[in-house]
């Protein structure tokens, strides 16, 4: 069995990595706020992630089941629309396609 010291000083070594990382995002913050890559990227990586949990919707439903093909679509286009209308918010956006094509596929 190791020592007392030995797991205090992995225990310590693991705690100052680990706050040393979650620290340094909120260290490079200020720097990265007035980047004008950050705020291109701002922009652009919500609708990058709806595009890829769209194709990803897509190619799983028409591999498991070609008949809610469409009903994806729809929610996927629902989900868009969603996006650019309200804000951008992408947690809602993906919430309301979700629910769209829950319900078509348990009512239609």
């Amino acid at each position: 069995m190791p020592e007392t010291s030995y797991i205090i000083a992995v225990l310590a070594t693991v705690f100052i990595i680990t706050f040393a990382l979650r620290a340094l995002p909120f260290a490079a913050l200020k720097m990265l706020r007035e980047s004008k890559i950050v705020k291109v990227l701002s922009w652009w990586m919500p609708i990058g992630i709806l595009g890829i949990l769209a194709a990803s919707t897509l190619r799983s439903t028409m591999a498991a089941d070609s008949a809610h093909a469409g009903l994806a679509l729809v929610a996927v286009i629902t989900t868009a629309v969603t996006h650019l209308l309200f804000g951008r918010r992408t947690l809602v956006s993906v919430a309301v396609g979700t629910v769209t094509y829950v319900l078509m596929v348990n009512l239609l």
